[in-house]
């Protein structure tokens, strides 16, 4: 008897969402995913094919959040391009889109590499700065400086790298697995002992 979804663990409802896809197609994704990911590590500076979204989001964010004032208008610009991979990864969990999920993860951690770049270059302020106005200010410049973290910008910068080197670790494990798991061979009808503990639907 098969169970009500709600009631299988992460890991027996992302095998059965497994059932019938292919990983053929999802491999080739997950391979750029891996090497966009070592790029990041290598280059502080590397921008993936979401470094172009990523970017829009961000200008977007200060728009969105700048009715809240001058420091979370300038922090908006960060915090949306944190949220918009979040948000992306939670609509593809509730749709039971796990391979979805390691994307949105993947991408979540190059936004956190690029963040911490960023970081990186408060005080230094060397970075070219593009923004919708024409003397856009640094913004880890200004939010450090209102905090009095100023000097702490490159330990800031190793911590947002460190979290974005484990997001992008468990991301691309869970595509990997997944894809693994589509991989298997699938047992045939009334083969083996016993039910199948997960049943075909």
């Amino acid at each position: 008897m098969l169970r009500p979804e709600s009631e299988l663990s992460f890991r027996e409802d992302a095998m059965e969402w497994c059932r019938g896809r292919y990983w053929i197609w999802r491999a080739p994704l997950l391979a750029y995913l891996a090497y966009a990911g070592v790029q990041h590590m290598r280059f502080i500076y590397y921008s993936s094919l979401f470094g172009g979204i990523t970017f829009g989001i961000h200008e977007l964010g200060h728009v969105i959040f700048s009715f809240l004032g001058q420091f979370i208008g300038v922090a908006g610009g960060s915090l949306a391009q944190l949220l918009a991979p979040l948000a992306a990864g939670a609509i593809l969990l509730r749709q039971r889109d796990y391979y979805g999920v390691s994307v949105a993860g993947s991408w979540l951690s190059f936004s956190l590499y690029n963040l911490a770049t960023y970081i990186a270059d408060a005080r230094a302020q060397e970075l070219p700065l593009l923004g919708l106005t024409d003397d856009p200010i640094h913004d880890w410049h200004y939010l450090l400086t209102q905090t009095g973290l100023l000097n702490y910008d490159t330990i800031l910068a190793f911590l947002t790298r460190c979290l974005g080197f484990a997001v992008l670790t468990a991301s691309l494990a869970l595509g990997a697995w997944l894809c693994w798991v589509m991989a298997r061979p699938r047992p045939v009808a009334g083969e083996g002992r016993g039910p199948s503990p997960l049943p075909y639907r």
